[in-house]
């Protein structure tokens, strides 16, 4: 269904340099209701389309589904399905973020999964005058966003330890629109310290964003940029509840951000997407986020699979990118990765992919310890046939 871009929206991308040809883009990305679907969507995380029986470590989804007690939550919703919002979810939702986090409740949103806001915080943003900064290997979701967009994306190696290089982010585009990090990055599950956020958070274009992507935040025992969007209106941290809470299907997401911010994301749809969430999933997002002895566990157990599965490839004189705080870890097989991961399906071991920057090197998911040792069963079985 096509979409009619109201006169200010036009005017706006027009100012911001979009040629007329641009704008019919904008028009049919807007048109697919969510903006996400049009050009990212998170299965464009998989290698492949996951294959039945397969031990399935390619998409770092969790190994297992939402903590109980949230499942419970959800099942109540279940109960309650005839009533669009039984009991003001949306806001314990927000609630709960904003005592977790210590941000105001009034700069929390939820959406259907993060890929969504990702792309239109591009689309507000990012312009063919106004490019995108990220760093190289990264999650490629804003890459495809700002080629749709006819946007100019700039691609900075990651630093010889595997954090993004802010201060060559800067120097690469000065007057980007958008500035990208990721945060444990996808794929190398490695940690940007907050304060290279900070700096470039300080220092980049006053009128350009910073987008903080913490999907895989909760795996990680250490500081996050939350507060820096509670307080600030040039920041946004996205969040999911895909990851360590084990809700990849229910597709739930959060972003962090000035209400001002998050107005102009949604200004050409009233925000109609962040209305129609399944309360299913918001109650168990809710009650999952205030698990703090759960999360604890899981992330124990997740850095245990992770350490023993990276262990055995060094033991096996296989190179592995050191430093992941996530679940996930990049093996370089001194080869190219393709083979390797078809290999590996040939044993029932369905690995994630390579970047074209690393074309040798595989992203591997950490499941759980019998899909770690499965996984390590089939590499040698690989390396010695």
């Amino acid at each position: 269904m096509a979409t009619i871009l109201d006169k200010d929206f036009e005017k706006d991308l027009i100012d911001r340099g979009y040629s007329r040809r641009h704008l019919g883009k904008v028009a049919a990305l807007l048109g697919a209701g969510a903006v996400a679907m049009r050009v990212t969507g998170a299965a464009a995380q998989q290698a492949a389309k996951p294959v039945a029986g397969a031990v399935r470590i390619g998409a770092n989804e969790c190994w297992t589904g939402p903590f109980p007690v949230a499942a419970e939550a959800a099942y109540k919703l279940v109960n309650e399905g005839n009533r669009y919002e039984p009991d003001n979810e949306h806001q314990k939702l927000f609630d709960a973020v904003a005592s977790v986090e210590g941000v105001p409740a009034d700069r929390v949103l939820a959406w259907p999964g993060s890929s969504d806001p990702l792309s239109r915080v591009a689309v507000a943003y990012a312009s063919p005058t106004r490019g995108i900064v990220t760093a190289d290997p990264t999650y490629e979701a804003i890459w495809r966003t700002g080629d749709w967009l006819g946007a100019k994306v700039t691609k900075v190696p990651l630093t010889s330890d595997y954090r993004h290089d802010v201060k060559a982010m800067l120097a690469a585009d000065p007057n980007a629109g958008v500035y990208y990090i990721c945060s444990p990055n996808n794929p190398t599950g490695t940690v940007t310290p907050l304060a290279d956020i900070q700096w470039l958070a300080d220092n980049k274009p006053k009128d350009s964003i910073l987008v903080v992507d913490e999907a895989y935040i909760h795996w990680y025992d250490g500081p996050n940029a939350a507060k820096l969007a509670g307080s600030r209106d040039d920041v946004l941290v996205l969040r999911t509840f895909s990851k360590l809470f084990g809700m990849a299907g229910m597709r739930l997401g959060l972003t962090l951000a000035g209400p001002t911010l998050m107005e102009k994301m949604m200004r050409y749809d009233g925000g109609q997407v962040t209305a129609m969430l399944p309360m299913t999933a918001v109650a168990c997002g809710t009650t999952s986020l205030t698990q703090a002895a759960l999360i604890k566990a899981r992330r124990a157990e997740m850095v245990a699979n992770r350490e023993m599965a990276i262990a055995y490839l060094k033991k096996k004189g296989l190179k592995v990118v050191p430093g992941s705080h996530a679940n996930m870890f990049m093996v370089d097989w001194g080869k190219p990765a393709k083979p390797m991961m078809e290999a590996l399906l040939a044993q029932n071991v369905q690995i994630g992919r390579s970047w074209s920057i690393w074309p040798n090197v595989s992203r591997v998911s950490v499941g759980s310890a019998q899909e770690m040792d499965a996984f390590c069963k089939a590499v040698d079985k690989v390396l010695t046939a």
